[in-house]
């Protein structure tokens, strides 16, 4: 539902958007998915083996449910997919509809279709493997549909050269790119996202006494009136290379503003000496019973919805954790005129001065709701078991940083246990540094202070002298956490929400012996859908450590 006074959309300019043949409305700067939950649109497609609801868990590029075809472009993040008036979105991966999908009868068979499922069904017999398994599996796989018309659309290859690239535009890189472009070194801003300020834009923290929004906008004008900077606005950076080549891939024309000599998309090769990482971080999910329903959604997302679009993802919320961070979306929620039903706290802690239920050392067991989260059940430190009725649950498992660029050389991160995630090492791609979330550096003021010192150290390599630069006023925390990776019990918790992978899918590879990550993962598919394991592989690993008796790292 829509919550009137927040949000950064422009209200004086409405639009419509067709989902599934129905229309709804929305303002320019909603994105598809902020839209339909605008309008209480919850189930959003179909898991990919069991065709089981899905509904959006994320707010970002890491979303693996909200795919949705755009006007005949399959597999288009929600999430991500701006809306303008008139585009036309349909679901994926169901017959004959979203709601009454036929293939839903997997789930049914989940207990013959589990992990391995494939290598020890279709060998035998095997004459059979032509005529009947090879089709029935060409059939059932993938998720949209190409058009089969020929593709008319125009796309560009493009060449650019910098002295530091800088990829990713919140705290962390807006503040690395004022200190190199006040160096005079000439600076690419490179960021996914059609507005600079990454976190700052979906949260109500103050920088200078003002709303951070005023310092992101500062900041940009500033770096837009420099000769020596490019700021590249919805520019996903997608490879590292040797001698200090990225590839970045530009979404021109996929926003409506679509010209007819305009290209749909442009692919970079920027050419650089020094590269700073300042990618930021990716909320993580809680494993435990029945934690894939539509309603479902990640503390983080929750809080981009409220506070970037001004849409409450529920009417009465509830709020699981095991970190500090997760207080604040009950906060924001409290302070818009949410009601929030309850904040589980999976660590024995006193009330952080919460004015709404409070449940310290509990977690969440299971949930009910087919097409929609209704009911949540709890489980309190000393065995009580509660039921909660709500038709949201915001949970946050911690956070890992985004420092899969990092890894496209062939180099290793190293676990943090303090904040419970990998984090990057220097060069492990030559020439490439990472700051702020990316880095492990949680804190907005710890992530403006990494950037600063890490585009310092960028600048001095080119032989420039850095200027001295005072870091505005913030005061926030990074937040304490405790490990909590899956809620132990009966039934399915699942992992990797796309290809439906569990716990117990893990454990049972652990049991036959395809201990080794690389094993499991092939044996399970985990994290190899389209979200490439953004949101699972880290607990998936802890699962496997736990079910192994070894430690995550």
């Amino acid at each position: 539902m829509r919550i009137n006074g927040k949000g950064l959309i422009d209200r004086s300019r409405p639009i419509k958007i067709n989902f599934d043949g129905q229309n709804y409305v929305g303002f320019h700067g909603d994105t598809v998915a902020s839209l339909l939950l605008a309008n209480d649109v919850r189930l959003v497609g179909r898991s990919f083996k069991y065709h089981r609801p899905r509904g959006i868990l994320t707010a970002g590029s890491e979303e693996p449910n909200a795919l949705v075809d755009i006007d005949g472009r399959p597999n288009q993040r929600a999430t991500t997919q701006e809306a303008w008036d008139g585009l036309t979105a349909n679901s994926q991966n169901n017959w004959p509809s979203l709601n009454s999908d036929f293939m839903g009868v997997n789930d049914l068979l989940s207990p013959w279709l589990g992990a391995g499922f494939y290598y020890k069904t279709f060998m035998w017999p095997p004459r059979f493997w032509m005529k009947l398994y090879e089709p029935l599996i060409r059939r059932a796989a993938g998720l949209g549909r190409l058009t089969g018309a020929h593709d008319r659309t125009v796309n560009e290859k493009a060449f650019a050269h910098c002295d530091v690239l800088i990829i990713g535009a919140g705290p962390a890189g807006l503040t690395a790119a004022l200190l190199a472009a006040r160096s005079g070194a000439d600076v690419i801003l490179a960021d996914e996202n059609s507005q600079a300020g990454g976190r700052l834009l979906s949260e109500t923290e103050t920088i200078d006494g003002a709303p951070a929004i005023q310092w992101v906008s500062k900041v940009v004008a500033e770096l837009g009136a420099l000769p020596n900077v490019r700021i590249m606005s919805r520019t996903t950076v997608t490879g590292a290379y040797d001698g200090g080549v990225y590839g970045a891939l530009e979404r021109v024309g996929m926003h409506g503003d679509y010209g007819p000599d305009m290209p749909q998309e442009t692919f970079w090769r920027i050419y650089t000496k020094r590269a700073l990482l300042c990618a930021g971080a990716l909320e993580r999910p809680v494993a435990f019973r029945n934690n894939d329903r539509p309603g479902i959604m990640m503390a983080s997302a929750v809080r981009s919805y409220l506070n970037r679009y001004g849409v409450s993802a529920g009417a009465k919320v509830s709020v699981f954790g095991n970190n500090d961070n997760a207080h604040q979306t009950a906060r924001d929620l409290a302070a818009a005129g949410v009601e929030v039903a309850a904040v589980i706290d999976s660590r024995p802690i006193e009330n952080p001065g919460l004015d709404m239920p409070f449940f310290s050392g509990a977690v969440v067991e299971n949930t009910a709701g087919r097409h929609g989260l209704h009911a949540i059940t709890l489980r309190t430190g000393d065995g009580v078991r509660k039921r909660i009725e709500t038709d949201c649950l915001a949970m946050s498992g911690g956070w890992n940083p985004t420092l899969h660029l990092a890894c496209h050389l062939n180099q290793k991160p190293v676990w943090n246990s303090e904040i419970q995630a990998f984090v990057p090492i220097p060069d492990m791609v030559p020439g490439m540094d990472a700051a702020g979330a990316a880095l492990g550096v949680f804190s907005t003021h710890g992530a403006m202070k990494s950037g600063k010192y890490r585009a310092k150290l960028a600048v001095e390599a080119l032989g420039l002298k850095p200027p001295s630069m005072q870091l505005p006023n913030c005061h926030d925390s990074a937040g304490a956490i405790e490990p909590l990776w899956a809620v132990p019990g009966p039934g399915r918790a699942w992992l990797d929400f796309q290809n439906d992978v569990t716990v117990k899918d893990v454990k049972q590879a652990a049991q036959e012996n395809f201990r080794s990550v690389e094993h499991m993962k092939r044996y399970t598919t985990q994290g190899m859908a389209t979200d490439q394991g953004k949101n699972s592989n880290v607990t998936a690993l802890a699962v496997l450590a736990d079910a192994t008796g070894r430690s995550i790292d």
